[in-house]
């Protein structure tokens, strides 16, 4: 051991309760710090600290900080990191808070909790010690084989890496320069591991266990890398020997080759058919036919359908061909694809195709088609019915947020020239940008907002690294050296100092919402659920799109006139029905449920007008699954009651009110539960589609199943819609 005393740390900590990462001995994280407890940590303990001691605080993993500082606290995971504030950022808009840049020192263990308000301070016991252990052999047999195996794979990990990069350099010296015991911690903040697998190690009190649970986490880093670096061979390889053969082909032509023997050949034999044909005798007909069709075989650009030239391309008879967007097919003078198609996917005469420039049959029956489309309206039905449909849902927000952070994200970073310790996008901020910014089943939007970020995120890391070039100055060369040592020189005065407020931000940029906002603008889409249901006539739906479920309003008012019934907002025949079958019912049973007109009437229609709108008019709606809807809307306008605010709904109905199936379910129920609503009413031979549905989503809201329009109305109300519901009674949602 060394003669050095170790670095002890206070018996007493405040604690930073941090949830978004775990901070480990000897690694360095940028934390934000924008709640109560937290801010109050901040102001009171490292801005208005006079030492060294009061910049030093106890970070708890896995534990959020309540909002509000009346909030109990909440249960504390029992290992946290002992961390030294390095850098306080602060800003006052658009509401105060802090970004703090701490180092790890060592563990320690909560022994008591000692106060709660305005900030929580425990008793801690420090687990483990920060020494400087001297780097000789007695050291290395001390540690054992385990240590030295660790160690094996570490420098194999780095030396994979480029080497030319600084910061790869100075990870391979510091291998050797720090003590063993320090490696673990270090390395498993550097390598890709989950918060999960960090918060392990964390808890890995004893040296020994950690040093085994860290050694599969670095095997599993090299062997991605070996992957990823054999990808990548590959495709440069692939890339020279493009690259080589087109300067063959353009600028080092050599005349009598192969090539331009064949060349040759071919205008030899259209010649000699030319001249065998000129000499034939035919008549005078046969002879513009031949001369036609040799025209039509060899003017530039002749060439196979699309078809015929993919078998020739695959030079197998049975491959898979992708037609993408069917939907999209369109007539046009140079003739009808969709007719075309239908020779090409019936399975009855397929095996006999022919292509009109071959002029010969070829069999089609073993090849695989695959159509994507993303509506089957505009297809035309001939086609439609030679096809098998797959119907392929919408994405659920948790789906998106693991394809963006696997895939779409690490993309970005690729194409933009970022790396993820330049820029982290935090799964909260790729919600944010999911449920407000985006509003489409696949994910093809929130791939372009993430490279709009990654593009932002490029021209500050690029103005940094332009005003570092100009401040790399002899005076200032000893600068690394400095923040090497920075944990035990910092001073509290540069805390205490308003300057550091000013700085610029360091890497890694922490994407939050209030970077979304600067970046992309404000939120295109809010809920707005609560505020529409504030008044009788007005009930929440779920439709299906092409581009997902979404909810629809249906909102009713009534005026004195002639008994006629609007309907606006670009609805189709289907839906204008279902309106009608809707007020026909509820005419037919309004003595049943009281609903009266403003004179008291029991015929709704009576020198009454109705309007019913379906808003966002400029999008056509149509579809048999708004009667539901409809028919509440009508009866909250005639009774005076407030549909629940929680409560959506889809089905058909008939004109004795019975609730028939309608599709999209597993669309429109996740429409529902990414606007917040708690109860959803589908038809109960919808039951079925429920099992589609993702398990948290299902945990997250209440199904009702109807077969009837009374059914439906029990549910959509506050204690049921009764006989015994008397008109003009507005029950109050507050």
């Amino acid at each position: 051991m060394s003669s050095l005393s170790p670095i002890q740390i206070p018996s007493r900590l405040p604690l930073l309760l941090t949830h978004e990462g775990v901070l480990l001995p000897g690694s360095t994280m940028r934390t934000s710090v924008d709640s109560a407890r937290n801010l109050q940590l901040v102001r009171s303990r490292l801005l208005k600290g006079t030492s060294l001691q009061s910049t030093i605080l106890g970070v708890i993993p896995n534990t959020p900080d309540p909002a509000s500082d009346a909030q109990d606290l909440p249960p504390l995971h029992r290992i946290g990191t002992a961390a030294l504030a390095v850098q306080v950022v602060g800003s006052n808009w658009p509401k105060p808070h802090y970004t703090l840049l701490i180092t790890g020192l060592c563990r320690f263990q909560i022994v008591q909790v000692i106060k709660e308000k305005p900030y929580p301070v425990a008793k801690v016991e420090q687990l483990d010690w920060l020494e400087e252990f001297p780097n000789t052999c007695k050291t290395r047999e001390e540690l054992g084989e385990l240590s030295e195996q660790f160690y094996k794979y570490a420098v194999q990990l780095v030396e994979m890496l480029d080497m030319s990069v600084p910061a790869v350099a100075k990870l391979r010296r510091l291998l050797d320069s720090l003590p063993r015991e320090a490696l673990p911690d270090i390395l498993t903040s550097i390598i890709r591991t989950s918060n999960k697998e960090k918060l392990q190690i964390l808890d890995a009190v004893s040296l020994e266990e950690r040093f085994k649970m860290t050694i599969p986490l670095l095997v599993r880093q090299i062997e991605g890398l070996k992957l990823l670096q054999k990808t990548r061979k590959h495709k440069q390889d692939d890339d020279k020997r493009v690259i080589a053969i087109r300067p063959i082909r353009r600028i080092t032509h050599i005349p009598g080759t192969l090539e331009d023997e064949d060349e040759d050949e071919d205008n030899d034999d259209i010649v000699m058919l030319e001249k065998k044909i000129r000499t034939s005798s035919m008549p005078d007909q046969a002879h513009k036919v031949c001369v036609k069709e040799i025209k039509r075989r060899t003017y530039v650009g002749s060439m196979p359908g699309r078809i015929i030239n993919g078998l020739k391309t695959v030079g197998v008879n049975n491959p898979v061909f992708l037609l993408d967007e069917v939907d999209k097919l369109g007539k046009s003078l140079q003739g009808d694809p969709a007719a075309a198609l239908l020779e090409v996917l019936d399975p009855e005469q397929n095996h006999n195709f022919t292509d009109h420039y071959l002029n010969v049959a070829f069999d089609l029956s073993q090849v695989l088609f695959i159509a994507t489309a993303n509506t089957t309206a505009t297809i035309p039905p001939a086609l439609l019915d030679r096809m098998e449909i797959i119907q392929v849902p919408g994405y659920t927000q948790e789906e998106k947020i693991e394809i963006a952070h696997r895939h779409l994200i690490p993309k970005q970073l690729e194409q933009h020239g970022l790396t993820p310790q330049q820029i982290q996008i935090p799964q909260v901020t790729t919600l944010d940008i999911i449920t407000r910014y985006t509003r489409e089943a696949g994910v093809r939007s929130l791939d372009r907002k993430l490279g709009a970020i990654c593009r932002a995120v490029a021209v500050k890391v690029a103005e940094g690294q332009h005003r570092e070039a100009r401040l790399d100055r002899p005076d200032v060369a000893e600068g690394e050296g400095y923040r090497e040592h920075i944990v035990e020189d910092t001073k509290p005065e540069s805390i205490n100092d308003t300057t550091d407020l000013a700085l610029p931000p360091e890497m890694p940029i922490l994407i939050d919402f209030h970077a979304l906002k600067d970046i992309l603008g404000p939120p295109m889409y809010e809920m707005e659920v609560s505020e529409r249901l504030s008044q009788p006539g007005v009930a929440i739906g779920l439709a299906w799109t092409p581009l997902g479920g979404e909810i629809m309003f249906v909102e009713a008012s009534r005026m004195d006139g002639e008994g006629q019934l609007t309907l606006t907002g670009q609805l189709g025949d289907v839906m204008k029905e279902s309106a009608h079958l809707a007020i026909s019912w509820l005419r037919s049973n309004a003595k049943k449920y009281h609903l009266t007109n403003a004179s008291g009437s029991f015929d709704l229609l009576e020198n009454t007008d109705i309007h019913l709108h379906f808003p966002a008019g400029a999008v056509t709606k149509d579809g048999p699954s708004a009667g539901v809807t409809i028919a509440t809307c009508l009866a909250s306008l005639f009774s005076g009651r407030l549909v629940c605010s929680d409560v959506a709904m889809t089905g058909e109905i008939t004109l004795r009110g019975l609730v028939l199936p309608v599709g999209g379910i597993k669309d429109k129920v996740l429409a529902a539960h990414r606007a917040g609503l708690k109860r959803v009413i589908i038809p109960q031979r919808n039951e079925k589609d429920l099992e589609e549905i993702p398990g948290n989503v299902r945990q997250d809201l209440t199904f009702v199943t109807a077969t009837c329009l009374d059914e439906v109305l029990n549910a959509a109300f506050d204690g049921g819609f009764t006989v015994s519901t008397r008109p003009g009674l507005l029950n109050s949602k507050l």
